[in-house]
């Protein structure tokens, strides 16, 4: 949450927020989470449709079932498009953040309500049930993850293996490949969610969905460059680096 609400500012539009869930983290991992009620949840969202006319929405960690199921109805309820989903399941640290019965509920549920979608490897894996180790089987998932409904795919190439950070696009026509020269800063934090934040400011600013990810691309590059380390774990991306 912090990092989406770095990168609103940093990209000029004004971030609201629902908390799923409270987590004690560090750079070295996620001690403890406690997660929210749903009905609570609902709330928080209801106070932020009913006052604010909202341009973009994204979601991040849901946690449980539940929780999906009531994001899932209030984006509709509220008409929260555009849809940026980052189906987060496990933190870099390694910490689980989805439970496994909230899996099949994202997949029916909240997917098929994206404008976008952006997992990581291993997300794209769990979603489309497709190992994913080179672009070709990138390419077999994000078409197995459109087919649950989504507008456009992004599999974010961070966990493959190669010089380049190769980012695939696929909006059930076409696949773009958005390519970069991979860091050598060491293992990151936070890219995925400001990676994410930044294309769904984009979307509330007018930006096409193409328009979007390719601007996040780069600004996610930006963030990587001002990457620094700040304890003795993973290192934070750098959303404010201008």
């Amino acid at each position: 949450m912090q990092a989406d609400l770095k990168t609103f500012t940093a990209l000029g539009v004004f971030g609201a927020c629902a908390i799923t869930a409270l987590t004690a983290q560090n750079t070295l991992g996620v001690s403890s989470v406690l997660e929210v009620p749903a009905e609570f949840v609902a709330a928080q969202i209801d106070a932020v449709a009913s006052d604010l006319k909202v341009g973009a929405t994204k979601t991040g960690m849901l946690s449980n079932a539940s929780i999906v199921e009531v994001v899932s109805a209030k984006v509709k309820e509220h008409n929260l498009k555009p849809l940026v989903v980052d189906p987060v399941i496990i933190a870099g640290t390694g910490a689980r953040l989805l439970s496994e019965n909230a899996i099949d509920v994202l997949k029916r549920e909240l997917l098929p309500l994206a404008t976008i979608v952006t997992p990581n490897v291993y997300e794209a894996e769990v979603l489309s049930g497709i190992k994913v180790t080179s672009l070709n089987s990138a390419m077999d998932a994000a078409i197995a993850l459109y087919d649950l409904g989504a507008s456009v795919i992004v599999i974010k190439g961070g966990h493959l293996e190669g010089d380049e950070a190769i980012d695939l696009v696929y909006d059930g026509n076409r696949f773009l490949e958005l390519r970069s020269k991979r860091s050598t800063k060491g293992k990151l934090h936070g890219a995925g969610c400001v990676f994410s934040a930044a294309i769904t400011a984009a979307l509330a600013k007018g930006a096409t969905e193409a328009e979007a990810i390719k601007s996040a691309k780069q600004f996610i590059q930006r963030s990587i460059e001002g990457a620094f380390p700040i304890g003795s774990g993973l290192i934070p991306v750098n959303p404010l680096q201008f």
